[in-house]
């Protein structure tokens, strides 16, 4: 199906386009502040060289968070914009899952089921953390999504869990014992495992109007206080 998603939740600006013939173009790029400038001549460009218009897309997809508290409105603006232009739907994708399925897409973890605890640099010290399962066909979410601090986390129940994300050059040395050990997979939310998520979330019915797309923030807290960062120090 012809999709284009993007995710701008990271320093990294991602964005790819899937065709009907299953031909993807991608580009990444500097997240963050400059991915407000960035995100909507990429995405015209990469629907140039896929020859498509945007009224063709099945669904526009993005990463919904939780990360960047701008690059999460700035992904949503975007695609609530050209999507209610277009008259397409918008498919909303937790990041942490998207992470999952790069770790996944990287050939990284074992073959068949596999259990991953993904975790995102939250900032002010904590990362944004989720576990997932896939059974050889499906992720289930093992639980609601969590920010706290790196000491806090816990192994999920059962074995054979990895870690993925952005989290441990920054947390590394932070993390439980009992997490320490697990094998990690640097990894983030891009637009390609958007794509490959996307089939799945829209057979479940998971695509929304343009005006029912939301950014997910799991907190409202956006910056330390100086005392704060004093106490940090």
């Amino acid at each position: 199906m012809n999709l284009l998603a993007f995710d701008t939740s990271t320093e990294q600006l991602s964005v790819a386009v899937q065709r009907v013939d299953g031909q993807r173009f991608a580009r990444q790029g500097a997240g963050g502040a400059q991915a407000s400038a960035a995100l909507i001549p990429a995405v015209l460009a990469l629907l140039a060289q896929a020859g498509l218009a945007l009224a063709d897309l099945r669904a526009i997809v993005f990463g919904r968070g939780p990360g960047s508290f701008t690059g999460l409105r700035t992904a949503c603006s975007v695609a609530q914009g050209l999507a209610f232009g277009a008259g397409v739907p918008v498919l909303p994708v937790d990041t942490l899952l998207a992470v999952a399925e790069a770790a996944r897409r990287s050939g990284q973890l074992p073959p068949g089921a596999a259990r991953v605890l993904a975790l995102l640099d939250a900032r002010m010290s904590e990362v944004y953390s989720a576990a997932y399962l896939h059974d050889g066909t499906a992720w289930m979410a093992q639980g609601a999504i969590t920010v706290g601090p790196p000491e806090a986390l816990i192994v999920p129940a059962g074995d054979g869990w990895v870690l993925a994300g952005n989290a441990f050059t920054e947390y590394g040395e932070r993390l439980p014992a009992a997490l320490a050990k697990l094998p990690r997979i640097e990894a983030l939310p891009t637009a390609d495992a958007l794509l490959g998520l996307a089939p799945a979330l829209l057979a479940a019915g998971q695509a929304v109007p343009a005006a029912q797309a939301l950014p997910l923030y799991i907190r409202d807290k956006v910056a330390q206080t100086t005392a704060e960062r004093a106490a940090a120090r």
